[in-house]
Order: structure tokens, then C-alpha cells, then sequence
């Protein structure tokens, strides 16, 4: 019952915090919103005289600027993540009158660009409207409890709270309970118009279908590119492995055996001597040869599934891994292999360049949308790991890309590093129940 009972209770916190942030969102749309909506028409006016092809750029730069400040608050306030929908601009740009007019025509045919200017008058007014909402009627719910400790005194005879005229004290202990009654729906509904607020913006500045569809063909052509590249770096790898390793060994195993047979008769001890060098270099030749296989795919990985076969590998690393897997069962042999190596790249890293002491592995499965491998390695070491730096972190990128997987990084500067990688996939065989 204890239970129960608190998760009727309303919570106040958040509702109060939507509300806050629901003044900040009401000023940014009403002022900024407006302001720059208003700025767009000047400046693509004075496209006609000339003058708008050199403001024009600068204005739909800081129109990207909030809109892009809009999509953090989105995803920090609301959790509503709003993709970028914009065109990468050309790598080289030319200086001059004429770098402007090419970077205003690039602006202008974005259909992004269009989308924002739409966005900004939407925001000035209903966006301006959503936002506030939340704090209104928390505000007006206020005003009606104040009613009955004296407030109506000073609204007159013709203030009417909602439906209830203020006339007296009697009224004014109606309005009291009218504002209650709205003070606490208020606290459970109040961040729906907040949220409403980022859906609307979602919608407008978000990427388009065709946007989405265009991006994605994009990400496929990279992340096939990549792969193909990968692939055939790791044929090379493999390549030279054998020609460096396993094969000179053999190579000089074969030279030692022809020299046995020619010392057998003349010099059998020497002969002794040089079959038991090349008996060693056999060894040696088979490790390698076994090393490169578990390389290329581990057993353990095989046999036993990405599970057992990360919890292996963590016992093999140098600082001490808290190993926590939660897998109902295995998946393609693709997505296993590129999760165990990406999850070995970044141990292998956090063991070497982070300095940490200790680094914890979670890898869970969700089935949810569609079904999705989260992996996430978590070390105490300096930070800065960043992912345009070495590489890597792009290899293990362009591993995940291959399946539409993603990696995201957070490394701030003193630690802690989290780096998060997810793999859309499909169980391919549930774990056998135990018990």
C-alpha cells in the first residue's frame, strides 16, 4: 500500500522544473523566434537591391544557430532527440563576393532552410503558447488559493476567477478551491504542453522523410564503403601475418629438416640438435596459426556466444573488468563478431590509454523497436577520449556502420569515459531455460 500511495503522490519537482523551463522556452520563442523570423523577410527583401545576398547568409546562419539550440534543449529538457536535417556544406569554399553568393545559393536551395523559417513563425506563436502553458496554469491555479487569505480585496467586484464572480469572502473560499484543484492538475499534466512544445519543433525541424531517406542512402553508401575498406585491410592484415609469422617459420622449419638429413649419418648429435630447434619452431608456428584464427574468430565466440566470450576476454585484460551480461540468447554470427571486437578495441584502449583502475562492461538486449544490443564500457581513468583523435574509435565506427550500429562517446576531462555502442539485431536462438 506504501507503494501505491506514492505513485499517486504528483511530482512536484519536475512539474515545477517544466515550468521554469517553460518561461525560458516562452522567452526564446516570443523574442528570438520572432526577431529572426522578422530579420528572414528584411534580409530576403533586400535580395532584390543586392544587399540581401551579403546578410542573407549571416542571418539563416544564427536562424541554424538557435534552431540547433533548440534541438539540445530538446533532448536535455525533454528527451525528445530532433536529428540535424541539413545538407554538409561543400569541404571547400572560396573566399570573397564570390565565396558569399555561392554559400547564399547553397543556403537558399537547402529545403532545411525553408523548414526553419516556418519553424521560427510557428514557434513565435504556438510554440510561444505550449511553453507557457505550463506555467501558467500553475500560476493561475496559484492566484485562486491566494484568493481566500485576501487577495480578492484588491481585485474588486467585478474580478471573476474562471467561472466564480468575487464579491465577497464567500467567493473567494470558492475560487480558493478552484485554484487547487487546477494548482494540483497542474502538477501532473504540466509537462504535456512542455512536451507538446518539442513535438511541434520535432516535426518542423527535424528531418523531412525525403531528408531521412537521402541521409540514410548516405550512411549506406559510407558504412558499405567503409566495410568493403575494412574488409580488405583485414585480408591484407592476415596476408601479412602468414607471410611474416606462421609461414617463415615453416619456411625455416623445411630448411632445418633438409639440413637433419644431411647431418644424420655424419653428425648425429648435431642433427638431434637442429630437429629438436625445428620441433620448437613447429610450436611456435601452431600458436601463432592459433592466435591469427582467434583473431580472425574467436572459438569461444563461436561455441559459446558473445556472453562467455566477452567475460573470457575480460579475465585477459590487465586492470581489473566488472563484467555484467544479460543476453537471452545468441545473434547472427555478424553481429556477435563485430560486438565482441568492438568491445575489445575499447577495453584494449581503456587498458592503455586511460590510466584507470578499474572498467566496468555492461552489455544488455533489448527486444523493444525492433530489438537492440546495447554494450556500454564504463572506466574511472583521466578522460579526453575522443573519437576524432587515432583510430580506433573509427574502426570500430565503420564495424558498427556496417550493421547500422552506432558508438557514442562521453570523455569529459578528469574521467570518468563512457563509451556506448548499440547494434540493431534479432535473437537468432533463446538461451536454454534453466532450473
Amino acid at each position: 500500500m506504501v507503494g501505491t500511495s506514492r505513485s499517486w503522490r504528483p511530482p512536484v519537482g519536475e512539474s515545477l522544473l517544466a515550468s521554469a523551463r517553460g518561461v525560458a522556452l516562452a522567452l526564446l520563442s516570443i523574442v528570438i523566434s520572432l526577431l529572426l523570423f522578422l530579420l528572414v523577410l528584411v534580409s530576403l527583401t533586400l535580395m532584390i537591391v543586392g544587399l540581401g545576398i551579403l546578410t542573407t547568409p549571416l542571418v539563416l546562419g544564427m536562424v541554424r544557430a538557435h534552431a540547433n539550440q533548440r534541438r539540445v534543449l530538446a533532448v536535455e529538457w525533454a528527451g525528445v532527440p530532433i536529428p540535424s536535417p541539413y545538407r554538409p556544406e561543400p569541404e571547400e569554399r572560396r573566399g570573397g563576393f564570390v565565396g558569399v553568393v555561392e554559400r547564399n545559393s547553397y543556403l537558399l536551395k537547402d529545403p532545411a532552410t525553408w523548414r526553419d523559417i516556418v519553424w521560427l513563425l510557428v514557434d513565435a506563436i504556438v510554440g510561444f503558447t505550449t511553453a507557457l502553458l505550463s506555467f501558467a496554469i500553475l500560476a493561475y491555479g496559484i492566484e485562486g488559493v491566494c484568493m481566500m487569505f485576501g487577495l480578492w480585496e484588491y481585485m474588486g467586484d467585478r474580478y471573476w476567477y474562471g467561472f466564480i464572480h468575487i464579491d465577497g469572502y464567500d467567493s473567494a473560499v470558492k475560487a480558493t478551491v478552484l485554484g487547487a484543484v487546477l494548482v494540483i492538475f497542474s502538477l501532473y499534466t504540466n509537462r504535456l504542453p512542455f512536451m507538446m512544445h518539442f513535438m511541434i519543433a520535432r516535426v518542423l525541424i527535424g528531418p523531412s522523410r525525403g531528408a531521412q531517406l537521402a541521409q540514410r542512402v548516405e550512411q549506406l553508401y559510407e558504412t558499405r564503403h567503409d566495410a568493403v575498406d575494412s574488409s580488405a585491410a583485414e585480408l591484407r592484415r592476415i596476408e601479412r601475418d602468414l607471410h611474416d609469422g606462421a609461414q617463415a617459420r615453416l619456411v625455416a622449419m623445411g630448411m632445418s629438416l633438409g639440413t637433419v638429413e644431411a647431418l644424420m649419418e655424419r653428425d648425429p648429435a648435431k642433427a638431434k640438435e637442429i630437429l629438436m630447434q625445428a620441433r620448437s619452431s613447429s610450436a611456435e608456428a601452431l600458436t601463432e596459426l592459433r592466435d591469427l584464427v582467434r583473431g580472425i574468430h574467436p572459438p569461444v565466440l563461436a561455441e559459446r556466444g558473445l556472453g562467455d566470450a566477452t567475460k573470457a576476454l575480460a579475465l585477459r585484460m590487465q586492470i581489473p573488468v566488472t563484467v555484467d551480461v544479460e543476453l537471452p540468447g545468441r545473434f547472427d554470427e555478424p553481429v556477435e563478431a563485430a560486438a565482441y571486437f568492438a568491445v575489445s578495441e575499447v577495453l584494449t584502449n581503456a587498458a592503455k590509454h586511460s590510466g584507470a583502475e578499474q572498467v566496468w562492461l555492461d552489455i544488455h538486449y533489448s527486444a523493444a523497436a525492433g530489438g537492440m544490443l546495447r554494450m556500454a564500457v564504463t572506466d574511472n581513468g583521466r578522460g579526453g577520449a575522443d573519437l576524432n583523435r587515432g583510430t580506433g574509435m573509427k574502426g570500430i565506427q565503420r564495424r558498427l556502420g556496417a550493421l547500422d550500429g552506432v558508438l557514442a562517446v562521453s570523455s569529459p576531462a578528469g574521467g570518468p569515459t563512457l563509451v556506448t555502442m548499440e547494434i540493431p539485431c534479432r535473437l537468432t536462438q533463446r538461451a536454454p531455460q534453466r532450473g
